[in-house]
């Protein structure tokens, strides 16, 4: 429910616009005599009315989580590795901060186990001097295994020449 811009009583019902003396203003139907009536304009928004709800757009989708943006895979215990390379350099959390240029906060963050922007492990692997990234290929070094592997492919064709 809306009030009477002239008046102030409660309207029931739909309110009405009418220009009073140059003035536009929604009245109930006993002050909409005092003026002329003007016919709403589409889209105009009657006081006191709930808004429309209007469908909404898709929302863009999410940027990319920072696990999906680095280069190969983070070392089990990271956290354990960061802080045990800085205490053996007899760096406190706000030295590393100063030296890789990063708020101490975040060095907190890092060492109980926030996994930060490929960039900072980056800074951090270069400054103690410690491996903190695995890449793909290293994986495959230490485990011995081939880079070829067997495909849906070969295995059709090995059935193929069974026959």
């Amino acid at each position: 429910m809306s009030e009477c811009e002239v008046c102030g009583a409660s309207i029931r019902g739909e309110p009405i616009l009418v220009q009073i003396g140059g003035a536009k203003m929604w009245v109930c139907p006993k002050c909409a005599k005092l003026g002329t009536e003007i016919k709403k304009p589409p889209g105009a928004r009657v006081p006191g009315a709930k808004p429309t709800v209007k469908s909404r757009k898709p929302q863009k989708s999410r940027p990319r989580d920072v696990l999906d943006l680095m280069e190969g895979d983070i070392v089990d215990d990271f956290n354990v590795e960061i802080r045990e390379a800085r205490m053996a350099k007899g760096w406190t959390q706000k030295d590393l901060a100063h030296e890789i240029k990063e708020k101490e906060n975040l060095i907190k963050k890092i060492e109980t186990g926030f996994i930060p922007e490929d960039q900072v492990l980056k800074k951090i692997e270069k400054v103690l001097e410690i491996k903190l990234i695995e890449s793909i290929n290293d994986n495959l070094k230490s485990s011995g295994a081939s880079a070829v592997t067997t495909t849906l492919g070969d295995v059709i064709r090995i059935k193929k020449q069974g026959k």
